[in-house]
């Protein structure tokens, strides 16, 4: 910008009112646009070993070359979410879990569904672009998800980077549940155990992980407690029945699987914040379907 249009471009925008100091033309017309496949990027340039051939985490409506206005991350991309995103002129939606109801987010036997219909047609009619983020933010040097579980709990104090295993102040079980559900909004959480064990040991799995990896992390760690997002009925808590039944003290609690791994889309919140700055970003919890009655 030379010196005749430094001028004119300050006193117009002075006189709009949209700037108050006339230095702050430098960093206004120098502010990055950045576009969808520009974020993508970044974000998997961080990530070890990455892109990766075989991934969920690809654009599901939309395109990389969208000119990004704003973004809503969040857990699940619900009707919801969709309204608010316009109302925020956010046209770039990041959500952690599928979309489209499958793990794949097939879509090829949902064409002519109104569901399917009703969700692709409202992004795609006001321009979002949807890329899920579900991978690569598992797979950082240190998982963003368990990283942004972690901090919801209020638990940073006792966690050791890369680690499952967090040490807390000795409670009950009972003391657990509470802790866990006024940190993370969770109305009610299903346990397997006895409410008055003393718990100290938390082996932490957010999600859905399966009950193989459950049990043998149990086995490899012997933990006071399982915490995780959600698991087979015939699996993991049928093994935590056994253990309890042949006299082993092990307690499982599971908090559900949008609310273990919220954390981790307000991680992708905060990581856009720090490498987009000036970039509208906002983490918009999408709450659970499954409704307690």
């Amino acid at each position: 910008m030379n010196r005749r249009n430094f001028i004119q471009t300050t006193g117009a925008l002075i006189g709009s009112g949209v700037l108050a100091n006339p230095l702050d033309a430098f960093s206004f017309s120098a502010q990055k646009n950045w576009t969808v496949g520009e974020i993508m990027d970044t974000f998997i340039a961080q990530v070890p070993n990455a892109p990766f051939a075989q991934t969920v985490d690809t654009i599901k409506v939309g395109s990389r070359d969208t000119v990004v206005t704003g973004v809503v991350t969040t857990m699940f991309t619900t009707m919801e979410i969709i309204h608010q995103a316009i109302e925020l002129k956010a046209n770039l939606i990041i959500p952690h879990e599928p979309t489209f109801f499958s793990g794949q987010d097939e879509t090829d036997y949902l064409q002519e569904d109104p569901v399917f219909r009703a969700k692709y047609d409202l992004m795609e009619k006001n321009g979002i672009t949807l890329w899920r983020n579900h991978d690569y933010v598992h797979r950082m040097t240190d998982d963003g998800v368990r990283v942004g579980v972690v901090g919801d709990l209020g638990w940073n104090a006792y966690y050791t980077p890369g680690s499952r295993i967090l040490n807390i102040p000795k409670t009950d079980l009972r003391g657990l549940i509470n802790h866990i559900k006024t940190k993370l909004g969770v109305p009610a959480m299903r346990y397997v155990g006895d409410l008055n064990q003393s718990c100290e040991k938390v082996l932490l799995l957010p999600g859905a992980v399966g009950g193989r990896l459950q049990i043998t992390q149990i086995m490899e760690h012997r933990p006071d407690v399982l915490v995780c997002g959600e698991s087979n009925e015939w699996e993991t808590p049928e093994y935590v029945r056994a253990a309890n039944e042949i006299g082993m003290k092990l307690s499982m609690i599971e908090i559900g699987h949008s609310a273990s791994e919220e954390g981790g889309s307000e991680f992708v919140k905060n990581w856009l914040n720090q490498h987009m700055p000036g970039l509208p970003v906002y983490h918009i919890p999408s709450g659970n379907s499954l409704l307690v009655f």
